[in-house]
């Protein structure tokens, strides 16, 4: 009893010490303000992830890192902010995986449809070796990519038919992200796939412009979707990464121990919004559901896979080796 209570001093005093040396860090350091921005409004998983993060660094940095959150776009699009944060006018975001392909486009590969069966073999993936090494390719653009948050598994909706097969999809106007992965998966699928950002989609639905779009439950939940389009289709047809990822202007700025627990607390922030979206998405579905929207639960997803099997033989070569390691990484 008497070495473990000696081991279980230790441990306390190593602990104490430990995070005392880590508040001692940030003692000589000057207050900084980071600007944390995304598209999406405050219900949406973007935003739990944000306060998350905020919460956590504020409270190892003892508020030397001032985190402040700009959600619905209020400082622009995706592809505004990650121009931004290149030279400095924004310092970091929550973006959508399909944005951040247009700048290193390797990282679409984690969106090519029916990639990934589930959840936990996604997450394997990106926080594995893998996700780590194209996360580290941002900085070829000026940009740090610190983890994998998510958008999660993307599914149908539109203001027309029921979707339970390709068929059905022929001719209709889908509103698709700006990324030349998604609009020809849905081209292939014999739909109208239109790229644009998201705040003018939500405006397109309105006006009838376009017929529907895809993405995950808690999007289309959070957002009211259900005023504007009467049917989903649960074709988790992609799963759907979101990047917590900072400019290199702000990154270089930041001292090595702010640098530390940055880094730690995003992962941290994405594994809390991967848990939270997981626990919200059943309740969301009971919530449409009752709110009227008409959900096929169950696609003829062979259908499907069938039909974006061109995707994979048009994009596989441009992915360099990702593919097949992933591929392999999931057997």
């Amino acid at each position: 009893m008497k070495g473990f209570a000696r081991t279980t001093l230790a441990l306390s005093v190593s602990l104490a010490m430990s995070a005392g040396a880590q508040a001692a860090a940030f003692d000589d350091m000057d207050p900084v303000t980071l600007r944390l921005a995304h598209v999406v409004n405050e219900q949406d998983g973007f935003h739990i992830a944000a306060e998350k993060f905020e919460e956590l660094v504020e409270a190892r940095t003892e508020g030397k890192v001032d985190i402040e959150l700009y959600p619905n776009a209020t400082l622009g699009d995706e592809r505004t902010l990650l121009e931004a944060m290149q030279i400095g006018a924004v310092d970091m975001g929550v973006i959508t995986n399909g944005p951040v392909a247009n700048f290193v486009e390797e990282m679409a590969v984690f969106e090519l449809p029916f990639l990934f069966p589930s959840p936990e073999a996604a997450y394997e993936v990106l926080d594995g070796p893998i996700g780590q090494e194209l996360l580290d390719r941002l900085a070829e653009v000026n940009l740090k990519g610190l983890a994998y948050a998510e958008r999660g598994f993307r599914n149908l909706t539109n203001s027309e038919r029921p979707v339970t097969s390709p068929e059905d999809l022929e001719g209709l106007r889908i509103r698709v992200m700006e990324n030349p992965v998604y609009v020809d998966t849905f081209r292939e699928l014999g739909a109208n796939a239109i790229p644009m950002a998201w705040t003018e989609a939500l405006t397109a639905m309105q006006q009838g412009t376009i017929d529907g779009q895809e993405n995950p439950v808690n999007v289309i939940h959070s957002f009211k979707l259900n005023e504007t389009q009467d049917h989903m289709t649960l074709s988790r047809h992609t799963y759907a990464p979101a990047i917590f990822v900072m400019g290199m202007p702000a990154w270089n700025q930041l001292p090595e121990a702010a640098q530390t627990v940055i880094d730690e607390a995003a992962q941290e922030a994405a594994e809390h919004e991967r848990r939270v979206n997981a626990e919200m998405a059943a309740e969301q579905l009971a919530a449409l559901r009752e709110a009227g929207m008409q959900i096929v639960e169950e696609p003829d997803i062979a259908a499907f896979q069938q039909a974006v099997a061109p995707v994979y033989e048009q994009y596989g070569e441009q992915f360099g080796d990702y593919l097949p390691r992933i591929q392999e990484a999931l057997k």
